[in-house]
């Protein structure tokens, strides 16, 4: 989506030409493949755990770190196989993200009028509003040391990014629709 908006901004010439149907199949295939390979590595080396306690974990969903709590064999391998993942998997499309965002604040300076920047700016505020609660909330429960952090915060972080965030997505996005205002300001009145 931020290359989206990127090209839209930086490129609006270019857009069809860049962002052609062909070439959003290829970034959508190669997204779903590359989180493909990664859930399966993960759920091969999780299924190597033995679990010799109750099998009830303490959490929302079937997390990584609860499960890894609840093993009796050695979660070694499996906290490497995180170690190692998780910051590329977090930072490289965080890095996508602020590269674009860079770039797209860095041409909407350059733009002379005070309307079209406004414009501009409100096509991409929806986004970076969604993606900042994501990546905040994420970074709460995988990056920042939960080593203080109790389980009920972790829990309700965690439903933050599983849940609130693809709640208000659309919600997001739809407050731009100028006839959803309208009805929503009709409904209110």
């Amino acid at each position: 989506m931020s290359y989206d908006r990127y090209v839209a901004i930086c490129n609006p010439l270019r857009y069809s030409s860049i962002m052609t149907s062909e070439y959003c199949v290829k970034l959508l295939i190669s997204c779903w493949l590359a989180v493909l390979f990664i859930t399966a590595m993960d759920t091969v080396t999780l299924l190597m755990l033995k679990f010799c306690r109750k099998n009830v974990i303490d959490h929302f969903f079937c997390d990584i770190v609860p499960l890894l709590e609840i093993a009796c064999s050695g979660t070694q391998f499996v906290e490497l196989e995180v170690s190692a993942l998780g910051p590329p998997v977090l930072c490289i499309p965080l890095i996508i993200i602020i590269v674009s965002y860079s770039k797209i604040i860095v041409t909407i300076y350059k733009i002379p009028s005070n309307i079209s920047r406004r414009k501009a700016f409100s096509t991409c505020s929806s986004h970076l509003i969604v993606v900042s609660i994501f990546y905040c909330t994420l970074f709460s429960v995988y990056v920042i040391p939960t080593s203080g952090q109790s389980s009920t915060i972790s829990k309700v972080l965690s439903l933050i990014y599983t849940v609130v965030t693809p709640l208000i997505n659309p919600i997001i996005y739809s407050m731009r629709n100028k006839d959803i205002m309208k009805a929503i300001k009709e409904t209110i009145d």
